[in-house]
């Protein structure tokens, strides 16, 4: 009776996580107060305490009592095994992304597969208020066509924001996009024909690979190491190997495996592809989500020949409804023009404004400060949860920044049934098979932190990971 007694216990504390009653690091009820209000025996709540001590859900601190745990124990580290290169392949997965892209914007869905913050994390107020206020001063400019490379004010914050992280970059240079995603497209538009090849790591962001083939151009796969990202050795032989018209790499954050290639890397990078004229396509939408103190570099800080089209967005930072992004686009502005004027003409004038006046006024620094911290502690949780609800034999990234994790499952399970069955629940994931054009990751699945912990989220993880253990 005893064992049941502080089983009891037990359960009520994690109920109490998982309702979001306590969050890392705070401090658990006291033995007596616990005791009153169960009406147990202190011995019953200690052991209770000692046992998720053990599980590492908690940890007691001398004279202070026990508390949830700031870094809970995680589930083990993914490991990306060496794969040997294999030749060019034509990309073939527009049927899966274009199925998991249906769960975008859905709001009966608990959405683990749309890598953007929560609402609550987003400075709604604030926008909401400049957005008004720049339309109500100057309507016309508001509703009128904005130039084609963008808003002047919004183009020169960017140019700004981007010298202070260290990119030379001239105050004329910044093109304003239509998202990240229009940022890309031109890019590759830009530096590539139909039928070329393009370097790209794996596992790598599956509308990547949704633009590679919807442009006619074909992939070669370099692995990306979960630890240190992108290998310059890995280039180096690719680029002996194969006839490589581009590269698209992420190596700040990369989605899905949050892989941070290491500055030195990148230098090292950009330094190979300049000495044989190769155009280095950048994603940086995820830059700005570090959670150590020191913001990672880019290779566009390293780049000297222009050669560097770097592409970011504010849709994962302050407003994934904007739809607005830019890119440094280096000796390949006057083309990206071209382009981008016979597609979408010019980006939404009105949240341009909004942007740039929001970035004007100082705000950006401390919103970014605020979501950072968030994000980690959503990460943590997350683990913790993870932990508690996945088969034995499940493996997960454990990253320094960005908004995703990269999952391991056992071997049987089949990560392209277990989003099928997910989605029959209205639970939302990205299977790993389609983060590559190879036939890799087939039990792997990419699942988000983007939002505050909820009933819904834990309810989510739950589920999933009732059904990955069915599988297994």
């Amino acid at each position: 009776m005893s064992g049941y007694r502080y089983q009891a216990v037990e359960r009520h504390i994690l109920s109490m996580i998982d309702a979001g009653a306590l969050s890392l690091g705070d401090r658990l009820p006291s033995l007596r107060s616990l005791s009153n209000s169960m009406g147990v025996s202190i011995t019953t709540v200690n052991q209770a305490y000692i046992e998720l001590e053990r599980k590492g859900v908690v940890e007691s601190r001398p004279r202070s009592g026990f508390f949830l745990r700031r870094k809970s124990t995680r589930l083990p580290r993914t490991e990306t095994a060496p794969t040997p290169m294999e030749r060019p392949r034509a990309v073939t997965r527009l049927g899966l992304i274009q199925t998991v892209l249906e769960s975008v914007g859905s709001a009966d869905w608990t959405a683990l597969d749309v890598v953007a913050p929560g609402p609550e994390l987003l400075p709604l107020r604030e926008l909401g208020k400049i957005t008004a206020s720049v339309v109500r001063d100057d309507p016309a400019r508001a509703m009128g066509y904005a130039p084609i490379p963008g808003d002047g004010q919004l183009i020169r914050q960017i140019a700004y924001r981007s010298m202070e992280h260290g990119i030379h970059v001239g105050p004329d240079e910044p093109i304003i996009t239509a998202g990240c995603m229009e940022a890309l497209y031109l890019s590759l538009r830009s530096v590539c024909r139909r039928g070329d090849t393009v370097l790209i790591q794996s596992p790598t962001y599956y509308c990547f690979l949704l633009l590679l083939e919807t442009l006619g151009l074909r992939a070669i796969e370099i692995p990306s190491d979960p630890e240190r990202g992108v290998s310059p050795q890995a280039l180096a032989k690719a680029l002996k190997t194969f006839d490589i018209s581009a590269c698209v790499l992420a190596p700040n954050f990369n989605n899905p495996d949050s892989s941070l290639t290491p500055d030195g890397a990148k230098e090292e990078i950009v330094a190979m592809l300049a000495g044989r004229g190769i155009p280095l396509v950048e994603d940086d939408v995820s830059t700005d989500l570090h959670f150590d103190p020191r913001r990672p570099g880019t290779f566009k800080q390293f780049d000297k020949k222009g050669l560097v089209l770097l592409c970011s967005s504010f849709s994962k930072t302050i407003g994934p409804g904007f739809r607005v992004g830019w890119m440094l686009p280096g000796g390949y502005r006057q083309k990206a023009l071209e382009i981008k004027a016979t597609t979408n003409v010019s980006t939404s004038a009105p949240a341009q404004m909004a942007i740039a006046e929001y970035l004007r006024q100082g705000r950006m620094e401390r919103h970014l400060k605020r979501l950072r911290a968030a994000l980690e502690k959503q990460m943590d949780t997350m683990q913790a949860h993870l932990l508690r609800r996945f088969p034995e034999g499940t493996r997960v990234t454990h990253p320094a920044g960005g908004a995703v994790l990269w999952l391991e499952l056992p071997r049987r399970v089949d990560a392209v049934e277990l989003f099928y069955q997910a989605r029959g629940k209205n639970v939302g994931i990205a299977p790993g098979p389609i983060f590559s054009t190879q036939d890799k990751f087939a039990n792997y699945v990419r699942i988000t932190y983007g939002s505050p912990w909820s009933a819904h989220m834990e309810a989510a993880v739950r589920t999933l990971g009732d059904l990955a253990g069915r599988m297994a």
